[in-house]
């Protein structure tokens, strides 16, 4: 009898789900929607909907969902939106339903991706079973860990994203100095973030606009898109500046991550603006601050950098924690 497995990437503005068939030991793609979130008033509406769409009753799920996670309950930071894992396996009858962070969900994708969705910034000298790390600035930053143990890595959840800002140049210091009028803290995600690229460009703006005595476009608080538009389409050179400055700070930061858990299994830069912007990463100043690190710089500069392509990553993710799941059921019942 075939056995079904659901998977789904869940966040404020998309919910992606798939379920897939397992058939002699493989898994074949089954069925897959893409929901507007902002249409519906709960997860449990969009799910009713995707069982009867998809006509199949899945043995394990596992949701990636944007929000920090407690006891197997979420609450989405851009979505009014409570999923708890034990009520949807009550009210759809799931025998198995596992919630996990976005991040985590995009770290377990590593282990299935292939290197064709994959672009090095940085060869460095791998080691196959060390500490590896997953950012990713889109909405906000996120960041998980992952480990090895045993035969497979494990991710695990941060809230790195929030750590303190650190300024690494004269520019930067001033920049943050902006940002103190507008925030009392001043996270990495106040920077790395689609509304990071737009504080950005806006700072650069106004400073540009001060000096000349020139009007300065204000952009809205979110408006990362504009400033990758007025980059690309029209060469406008305060919009490339910002992109320049943004690759600086999203270098530095990431290689500050590889010396904390001395991440020589590799970086991973994810989320939905490094593959936007993928050539101005590939430009010095990224990998340059990233291995600006004084008497550490040789050391960071053995670790592999590389950015996530595939837009689907956290879904596949999803699927490979979500056949782990239906494995360590049948060794349960097994034993």
């Amino acid at each position: 009898m075939d056995q079904y497995l659901l998977y789904g990437d869940i966040g404020g503005t998309k919910t992606l789900l798939r379920s897939a068939v397992i058939k002699n030991e493989e898994v074949e793609l089954h069925y897959e929607h893409r929901y507007d979130s902002r249409q519906y008033g709960d997860f449990d509406s969009i799910l009713e909907d995707f069982l009867k769409q998809s006509d199949c009753q899945p043995v394990a799920v596992c949701l990636a969902v944007a929000g920090p996670i407690v006891d197997q309950q979420v609450r989405l930071t851009n979505l009014p939106w409570t999923i708890n894992a034990s009520a949807l396996a009550e009210k759809f009858s799931i025998s198995a339903v596992k919630i996990v962070n976005d991040f985590e969900g995009m770290a377990a994708s590593i282990e299935v991706l292939p290197q064709d969705d994959l672009v090095m910034l940085q060869a460095g000298e791998p080691s196959s079973s060390a500490m590896r790390v997953v950012l990713g600035a889109g909405t906000g930053m996120g960041v998980a860990w992952l480990i090895k143990r045993g035969r497979f890595y494990e991710p695990l959840a941060t809230e790195a994203g929030h750590v303190d800002f650190a300024p690494t140049s004269a520019i930067q210091i001033e920049l943050l100095r902006y940002l103190m009028t507008k925030y009392q803290r001043v996270s990495i995600e106040r920077l790395l973030s689609g509304q990071g690229l737009t504080h950005i460009f806006n700072f650069l703006q106004a400073d540009a606009a001060a000096g000349a005595h020139l009007k300065s476009i204000e952009l809205d608080a979110d408006d990362g898109a504009t400033v990758t538009r007025l980059a690309f389409e029209h060469q406008y050179p305060i919009a490339l500046k910002a992109l320049d400055l943004f690759a600086e700070i999203y270098g530095a930061y990431a290689g500050n991550l590889a010396l904390t858990g001395l991440c020589r299994g590799g970086v991973y830069i994810a989320g939905g603006i490094a593959p936007r912007i993928i050539q101005i990463l590939q430009q010095p100043g990224f990998i340059q601050a990233f291995c600006n690190k004084g008497r550490y710089s040789e050391l960071v500069r053995e670790i592999p950098v590389y950015v996530v392509m595939n837009p689907k990553a956290g879904l596949l993710g999803a699927g490979l924690l979500a056949q782990r799941m239906l494995h360590q059921s049948t060794i349960s019942l097994a034993e």
